[in-house]
């Protein structure tokens, strides 16, 4: 917070308004967080967790592992409300941990940009998805999600922007935010949602 107080005057003062705010890091099973991300692409969040809560019945209130997805019919899993695009990235997924060509517990070891390249190669991962795995599964403190709407939407009322920032315009921002963008991001997203950047 220090660090990025002294180093953005638009930042400073949203984090004086905000104070200390809550991470919302909760690293988990990596598996059970991205197919819990694969479930809220694209949906309310709402419809999500009744998707998810359906989903988590059918094996005694849980997610199943690997091995039990693969061992379960599509038409069971779908039946859950799981759609056939998001049943076949959790099935490439699973045939990838069964299969033993990828090891999620191994990305905690791995540079960022390593991570999102082995994520962006399982079907239906992109940067994004690898880049929210990165800063909320996995904790790491200077990520810049630069595809984000919602961030690019804080930034562009933090700054007072005309229209939406575009990439050039986030990179010349946020290179002073280094090592701490992910914080950075976190302040402005909770602005928008707390409306202090109207102040």
């Amino acid at each position: 917070m220090a660090h990025l107080k002294r180093s953005d005057n638009v930042l400073a003062r949203i984090i004086n308004r905000l104070g200390v705010i809550e991470t919302n890091w909760s690293p988990s099973d990596p598996y059970e967080a991205i197919v819990q991300s694969f479930i809220y692409q694209q949906i309310a969040g709402s419809a999500a967790d009744a998707i998810i809560k359906r989903f988590e019945q059918l094996y005694n209130g849980r997610l199943p592992t690997p091995k039990e997805f693969l061992k379960t019919p599509e038409k069971r899993v779908r039946g859950a409300g799981i759609s056939p695009q998001k049943y076949s990235y959790i099935k490439d997924l699973c045939e990838r941990l069964v299969g033993g060509d990828l090891d999620l517990e191994g990305l905690a070891k791995l540079p960022d940009e390593e991570v999102i390249a082995i994520l962006d190669d399982v079907k239906g991962i992109g940067r994004w998805t690898a880049e929210m795995f990165l800063m909320f599964n996995l904790g790491r403190v200077d990520v810049f999600a630069a595809d984000d709407l919602g961030l690019k939407n804080a930034v562009q009322k933090a700054y007072k922007l005309k229209r939406m920032p575009d990439k050039k315009k986030l990179d010349e921002l946020s290179i002073k935010w280094k090592p701490y963008r992910t914080i950075a991001a976190l302040y402005l997203w909770r602005s928008v949602d707390s409306g202090s950047d109207k102040n």
